[in-house]
């Protein structure tokens, strides 16, 4: 009876240690969602986005450890994420502020007819996490990755949904 209690604690304590391993760091960054290479792309309410590839960019400021990844379709509608402190991959949580490491993102839709009636709805907008950004891929050259968040409009306090966003843009850096 002995015997078989230690096996059972045995593939118990096997189980465990597989069940860590497989949620360690390495997996932090995600699997790099779906976006075609050069755009971003979401869910804005429900709503698809796709950004315009002439209209996507990622720069890399070295100096300062700043990372933005934007990108615009061709009604203006747009994303921006900016990653502040971070080198590499991982998870990152929007509004965080944790480690010296700000992220924050936005998403706006222009009005080129009349810009004052454009919106913006920004995140984090208070204290709480207001998403987060899966880096599964960071290279001198490329970023990939995944996100989600919600933001809030300032001017009249409604809110955005932004689900199922993932990015692979090449970076330009600095």
């Amino acid at each position: 009876m002995k015997t078989i209690k230690r096996i059972g604690v045995l593939f118990m304590a096997i189980a465990i240690s597989s069940f860590a391993l497989s949620c360690s760091s390495s997996d932090d960054g995600g699997d790099g969602g779906n976006a075609a290479q050069g755009t971003i792309k979401a869910k804005i309410n429900g709503s698809s986005f796709t950004s315009n590839k002439d209209f996507t960019t990622a720069t890399k400021i070295s100096a300062v450890g700043t990372l933005t990844i934007q990108g615009s379709d061709n009604s203006g509608k747009g994303i921006n994420l900016t990653l502040n402190g971070v080198d590499g991959a991982g998870t990152y949580e929007i509004g965080s502020g944790v480690g010296g490491i700000a992220i924050i993102a936005s998403y706006t839709e222009a009005n080129a007819s009349n810009p004052m009636n454009s919106q913006s709805w920004q995140a984090p907008f208070d204290s709480n996490v207001a998403g987060e950004i899966k880096i599964s891929e960071l290279t001198d050259s490329k970023v990939v990755g995944t996100f989600y968040f919600t933001a809030k409009n300032s001017n009249d306090n409604s809110t955005k949904e932004v689900t199922e966003g993932s990015f692979n843009v090449n970076i330009n850096t600095y």
